[in-house]
């Protein structure tokens, strides 16, 4: 077993990256939001100051909690963690305390906290666990090839390497998503189980299962999101938006349309920020869901293309940290989070562009939304964890 060098210096380039995602969250969200703001509520800095204390703030402490606790003891807790989630994911159907918008019941409202999405706990509580599981795992090849040897004489030993498999890893791996499925489908949140499936699977396969493992939950995985999508109506009428571009123009193709002329409009240097024209009631969700195509719009290409590296930086550091954890857990966990936050940014900004159907996924760090910020910032603070703790 590889030794552990630990100390409270986390890694500089992940360090200045993640400051630099929170900064870039807060001009941007600043910049996009101040005439909205203005124009919805009279005062200029509400939704930036709701984030600040709802998003960043609160998320600050998480992350401070994750830094400090040692990977042992988040391992073991992991699963407390996901259970606890999924009891918060069970009240928003729990009138006085859930709340709906758009027939999904996802948000938790209850005294001062007026809107809280339990979906972001699970994110995160989702790849902890996950990471937890799968790295238990390790002691299960010898047992294979124990029982494998008492029956090889019989000509048993592959039929019995995949039973074993299946038994331990397969099957459980497949229970533990479906009961997370079965919560998100309820709540009608159809984006945030793509995410957790993608990343799921991702750390599943980066475990060292069988390749063929993979490949037996993708395709049914597959035929289920597509049977999802063409059973509901406004999820069909998207991915018509998408393969046809004159599909519904001011309908469920608006906003995908509009989106792509505000980042049209911005050219090369953007028309300047604070200057969008979409945001003034052109595209829906400005602040939200749209945001890199307000930003895209008021800072061109060159914006564009600059965050955009900002999130592939981030991505190649989280697998870097990874590459130096000193077990497996630690490694799973780095390039789970790594991978939650590179996909749902890159499908966020896809969608935008008309790369990818509309999802309604927010803009890691970048999205006003408090639980979401809280939350990335959270992962962050374990990232930095583990960051600190290498293999000598």
């Amino acid at each position: 077993m590889a030794r552990k060098k630990a100390d409270w210096y986390p890694d500089g380039i992940l360090l200045a990256l993640c400051g630099a995602l929170l900064l870039s969250g807060i001009l941007i969200l600043a910049s996009v939001s101040a005439s909205f703001s203005l124009q919805k509520t009279g005062t200029t800095f509400y939704y930036l100051s709701h984030q600040l204390f709802y998003g960043l703030l609160p998320g600050l402490a998480f992350a401070a909690v994750a830094f400090v606790i040692p990977l042992e003891k988040m391992c073991a807790w992991s699963v407390y963690l996901l259970l606890g989630s999924l009891l918060l994911m069970s009240l928003v159907f729990i009138p006085g305390i859930g709340t709906s918008s758009g027939g999904a019941s996802r948000w938790i409202s209850v005294g001062p906290i007026t809107s809280f999405q339990p979906s972001e706990i699970l994110k995160l509580a989702c790849i902890l666990y996950v990471a937890s599981w799968l790295s238990s795992k390790g002691k299960y090849p010898s047992k294979q090839k124990a029982v494998a040897s008492r029956n090889a004489r019989r000509g048993e030993k592959k039929f019995t390497k995949i039973f074993s498999q299946l038994q331990h890893t397969f099957l459980p791996f497949i229970a533990i998503m479906s009961v997370i499925a079965l919560f998100l489908l309820m709540q009608k949140n159809l984006s945030t189980l793509g995410v957790i499936v993608v990343v799921g699977l991702s750390m599943y396969f980066l475990s060292g299962a069988p390749f063929w493992h993979s490949l037996a939950m993708l395709f049914p995985g597959m035929i289920l999101a597509g049977l999802a999508v063409l059973l509901t109506p406004f999820r069909m009428q998207r991915l018509a938006a998408f393969l046809n571009s004159s599909f519904d123009p001011l309908g469920q193709g608006y906003q995908a349309k509009q989106a792509i002329i505000g980042i049209g409009s911005g050219g090369l240097t953007g028309i300047g920020l604070g200057l969008s024209y979409q945001k003034f009631g052109l595209l829906p969700e400005p602040i939200s869901d749209s945001i890199f195509a307000i930003f895209a719009e008021e800072t061109g290409l060159i914006g564009a293309l600059l965050l955009i590296g900002l999130y592939l930086a981030f991505s190649w550091r989280t697998f870097v940290i990874a590459r130096r954890a000193p077990d497996q857990f630690s490694q799973l966990v780095a390039m789970g989070i790594g991978i939650w936050i590179s996909f749902q940014a890159f499908v966020n900004m896809g969608s935008m562009a008309g790369v990818v159907p509309l999802t309604g996924i927010p803009l890691p760090f970048i999205s006003y939304g408090g639980s979401s910020l809280a939350l990335s910032i959270a992962a962050l603070g374990v990232l930095l964890n583990i960051s600190r703790t290498r293999k000598v």
